[in-house]
């Protein structure tokens, strides 16, 4: 079993929401405050939530309902299995249901980055996969942290500037 929180200093930490189903702005509000509420969790800012396509496991689809995403950066001692388990908690909370990989949601609450750690398990993945090739995740960390680097892929706003094709 992990140990819920961690000995030592708080650790940085990058949360990634995103919702295409419902009111998504009041949706997403209440995930901030939830996420903020929780205890062992610090939130320092949260970006503009900008919208983008529904990204299915074959690709964009414009048929799809548009997601409203964000990102929450602050600081958080614990450890990130109980992390996870917290986020899962506002998920249910707020209506997530889990039927179709990658599909419609009310609520998709990611961990991105916790401390620069990498874990690789059958729950958790760390920094998360897929960050650095996701617009809706880089430009809202950027807005909130200009010199944001993801563990392992280097600075956030050199990767947005290759996925958007232009120079960093």
């Amino acid at each position: 079993m992990h140990d819920p929180i961690r000995r030592g200093g708080p650790e940085h930490l990058v949360i990634a929401l995103g919702s295409n189903l419902g009111d998504r702005h009041a949706i997403l509000a209440e995930a901030v405050e939830r996420i903020s509420a929780t205890p062992g969790v610090f939130a320092r800012a949260v970006s503009t939530f900008v919208e983008s396509v529904a990204v299915r496991t074959s690709g964009p689809d414009d048929s799809a309902p548009p997601y409203l995403n964000g990102v929450l950066v602050g600081h958080t001692y614990l450890e990130p299995h109980r992390l996870l388990s917290a986020t899962s908690a506002i998920e249910d909370a707020l209506g997530r249901v889990r039927t179709e990989r990658w599909g419609d949601r009310t609520i998709d609450i990611d961990l991105v980055e916790v401390g620069g750690r990498r874990v690789h398990d059958e729950t958790l993945e760390l920094p998360h996969p897929r960050a650095g090739d996701r617009d809706f995740v880089l430009a809202p960390w950027l807005e909130v942290e200009p010199e944001a680097r993801l563990t392992g892929r280097g600075r956030v706003a050199d990767l947005l500037a290759a996925l958007r094709g232009t120079a960093g």
